[in-house]
């Protein structure tokens, strides 16, 4: 049996190993974002909730969703890996902040405060799945999770910790979009470049805002 080459693996960590599992990653998790905001976006019939606790159900039931479900995971552990090394790496090289280095001139808003935006993401995922993922699955709450979802959601505080995670989500998306297609050496030309900034500002707009309307639903019917 021919064995695998040690290059074969150790590239995957090297810089620009890293960068690609990053980048493939968060591709992966983009996708996910639009599925997960269309079953959302079932909080806002007016149905009582029958619609969204079926998807809900079939979510939490279904065994190939299950395994999707643990790819999910993987996928979110290697993304905030990297994302993490890459933060600890620079910071390493770099001790001190040269105030001769003005990153304002050379970078974009949302390059510069990536960092932060994943720092904000990444609590709020936690905070989220605490809530619910945590409660519904694992504790067995005796409530439904649309009810879950309009107690959260009328909370005035925990609206506002949504919508302003929604916002770094936004700056996030901004830049890992277009980052991601680069790094794959997806962009062949000036026609493909021009697509996929368009569809990046289109994505990071859009999807953000989608989530972000269904908390401002149920607390402004709350007024």
């Amino acid at each position: 049996m021919e064995a695998v080459s040690p290059s074969a693996t150790s590239w995957l960590h090297t810089s620009v190993g890293r960068k690609v599992v990053m980048a493939a990653t968060g591709i992966f998790l983009m996708s996910f974002l639009v599925v997960h905001l269309a079953g959302n976006l079932l909080l806002l019939r007016s149905d009582g909730g029958a619609a969204f606790n079926a998807y809900a159900e079939f979510m939490s039931t279904n065994p190939l969703i299950r395994v999707l479900e643990i790819l999910l995971f993987l996928g979110f552990v290697l993304h905030i890996y990297q994302g993490l090394y890459f933060i600890f790496r620079e910071r390493a090289a770099r001790p001190i902040r040269y105030s001769l280095n003005r990153a304002e001139a050379n970078t974009n808003i949302f390059s510069r405060t990536m960092r932060l935006s994943a720092i904000v993401v990444l609590v709020f995922l936690i905070v989220h799945l605490r809530h619910f993922f945590v409660e519904h699955r694992l504790l067995g709450s005796p409530y439904t999770m649309y009810e879950l979802c309009v107690a959260a959601f009328e909370n005035p505080y925990y609206s506002a910790f949504y919508v302003l995670s929604m916002v770094f989500l936004a700056f996030h998306l901004a830049h890992g979009f277009y980052s991601s297609f680069q790094t794959l050496g997806l962009i062949l030309n000036r026609r493909i470049e021009r697509a996929v900034r368009w569809a990046g500002a289109a994505f990071a707009f859009v999807i953000p805002l989608g989530f972000a309307i269904i908390p401002l639903y149920f607390l402004l019917r709350t007024l």
